[in-house]
């Protein structure tokens, strides 16, 4: 049983918008970068699938082995696995569609191209 991770906040408490990352900070020398960072896919997955993905590497990428350490069937941790493939792949539409809207309001003029770079750069260029 893996224990799960402590996870970065990605959504709104208040209205569920998307968040983002505007300041790093280094615990060793206490430079401090602000700007807009974008949240790693990988990091808007729930905790119990970033745990997973953690066990998954340690286990060299082996289903047959997670399948070992977690007890339980091969086919069971294979579809955990595809759960989570079917997530990222979800969450990367999501982008890739705000991108398009984005783009779409910038040809009919609805944005100007100031306007449309910035929310570019809310979802990663």
């Amino acid at each position: 049983m893996t224990v799960p991770m402590a996870k970065l906040v990605v959504s709104c408490p208040s209205c569920e918008g998307d968040l983002r990352v505007t300041r790093l900070a280094c615990q060793s020398c206490g430079t401090n970068l602000d700007g807009s960072f974008e949240v790693p896919v990988l990091l808007q997955l729930p905790a119990e699938d970033l745990a997973f993905i953690v066990e998954f590497v340690r286990a060299s990428g082996s289903l047959k082995a997670m399948a070992t350490l977690e007890g339980r069937s091969y086919p069971t941790v294979r579809n955990r696995l595809d759960q989570i493939i079917d997530r990222v792949e979800e969450l990367e539409r999501g982008v890739q569609k705000r991108r398009h809207e984005i783009l779409d309001a910038l040809e009919k003029g609805k944005l100007s191209s100031k306007e449309a770079e910035r929310e570019l750069r809310k979802v990663g260029l």
